[in-house]
């Protein structure tokens, strides 16, 4: 993967020539490409990109994503590309999460406390944070048209056979880490989860011929 006019974050890079697109199988290949058709789409027709990612808690696989896919548009220099992510009900981000994130490199700020605290994420030292906190899809920080709706859970993507404002509906789920809080694979398996997503969403994104 070749890298943009863009500098990420150094440690972000060095996880971003880890990554091992031609593992990729066929089958998820297949889930990528209508999220790969869509964003060619819009590039051709110079329009901007809103991609909406969305989990049921928007707690732990939606960040990931959003946080990933924002950064894998800057990597390839694909501009007017705006990343939000929300659930079917609120929550929290949850801090392994946000940990996870740290730990590949992005530099992570809590912004405010309480229930569902509001964090800065950033991938480079020039564009506007990442804000992560929990809420729903539908939420006015959101998109409300104009956008395509990402399902990266399959709950979510049972729940929301129709979302209002989406061009375009996408599932690309994925299994949730929750399944291993409070273990001792907790952190390993929140960064397995972190790079399989990062990998296919920068393998999508360096399909797009600009």
């Amino acid at each position: 993967m070749m890298p943009s006019k863009t500098k990420i974050f150094s440690q972000i890079e060095k996880e971003v020539l880890s990554f091992h697109p031609e593992e990729i199988t066929q089958e998820r290949r297949a889930v990528l490409q209508p999220l790969i058709d869509y964003i060619q789409i819009k590039v051709s027709n110079q329009e901007e990109i809103r991609l909406n990612f969305i989990c049921t808690h928007n707690s732990r696989r939606s960040h990931l994503s959003q946080a990933w896919a924002q950064t894998a548009a800057s990597y390839f220099n694909i501009s007017n590309v705006f990343c939000y992510s929300g659930g079917t009900e609120t929550t929290a981000l949850f801090p392994m999460a946000a940990q996870t994130l740290a730990k590949s490199g992005f530099k992570v700020k809590n912004l405010s406390e309480g229930s569902n605290p509001v964090y800065s994420i950033k991938y480079t030292d020039n564009e506007h944070p990442i804000i992560g906190f929990s809420k729903t899809y539908d939420d006015d920080f959101n998109p409300q048209a104009e956008f395509a709706a990402i399902l990266t859970c399959s709950s979510a993507d049972i729940g929301c056979p129709f979302i209002a404002g989406a061009e375009k509906r996408i599932p690309i789920t994925f299994e949730d880490p929750k399944a291993f809080d409070n273990t001792p694979q907790q952190a390993e398996k929140y960064h397995e989860r972190s790079m399989q997503i990062a990998t296919e969403l920068f393998y999508a994104f360096s399909q797009i011929k600009k």
